[in-house]
């Protein structure tokens, strides 16, 4: 297994390499980067490694920067003092979020998930996946649930909706997944007289409305399973949403 470790402290990088060697003799560190700027300038000329093992707090900024510059293919374990950045970590081909100090029960943890997940990875097999269970019919959408990735019918769905700049669904039973797709390519893909674009955090199922009710021109809606927030259709919006649901 060929990996990077991305982290600005030499100890740490050494403590971490140690433990990869101990777990998996078989590990080769392709490079110990300190840096964004070092990780991009490596990262252009140099093959793509089969996992990534990155610190989130670097010298020269957060390792967050890296992948938003250069969007990569394999999977990435992040490695922080920190349990803030884990939303955010979602959207970078994440498959851990490991809290320092780092032991080499967590990492053995880590380096199962990597193993059980590696063949999606290959050849960026996750993304043919997403297309092409997406593209038959388009009667399911592929969601994250920690390593896993599931198969939701859209019937299944009570609503889709923003936080953190992440896009998570809830289903009618209850769970949560993330989604790596925006509302707008979203919405594109739904069925109009089953699913409604609420505000621009939400959008909800018709079978998700338990009821909703006039709010000096705007409509709460109240949805099911419960948001501890207050849900409301804009006073122009109101109009299409009361046809939609039938109360017109």
């Amino acid at each position: 297994m060929k990996v990077i470790i991305i982290e600005d402290e030499l100890l740490a990088q050494a403590k971490l390499e140690a433990m990869l060697l101990s777990l998996d003799p078989g590990i080769r560190v392709l490079a110990r980067l300190g840096s964004v700027k070092d990780t991009l300038a490596w990262l252009l000329q140099n093959a793509s490694p089969d996992v990534a093992f990155v610190d989130i707090q670097l010298a020269d900024d957060h390792s967050f920067e890296i992948f938003r510059k250069y969007p990569v293919q394999f999977p990435v374990i992040f490695t922080t003092a920190f349990d803030k950045y884990l939303l955010e970590s979602f959207e970078f081909n994440s498959i851990d979020y490991l809290l320092k100090p780092i032991t080499e029960e967590k990492l053995k943890r880590s380096l199962t998930k990597l193993k059980k997940l590696e063949q999606h990875f290959v050849q960026g097999n996750i993304m043919k996946l997403i297309g092409q269970v997406n593209a038959s019919g388009k009667d399911r959408i592929v969601v994250k649930k920690g390593t896993e990735f599931i198969a939701l019918t859209l019937d299944e769905i009570a609503f889709f909706f923003t936080e953190h700049r992440i896009v998570f669904v809830k289903d009618l039973a209850g769970h949560q997944f993330i989604v790596d797709k925006n509302l707008g390519e979203i919405e594109a893909d739904l069925d109009p007289k089953k699913f409604f674009r609420i505000n621009r955090k939400f959008i909800a199922h018709i079978n998700a409305i338990e009821k909703f009710k006039p709010d000096n021109g705007k409509i709460r809606v109240y949805l099911k399973p419960e948001m501890k927030e207050e849900i409301h259709v804009s006073k122009e919006t109101a109009p299409d949403f009361r046809k939609w649901i039938g109360a017109e």
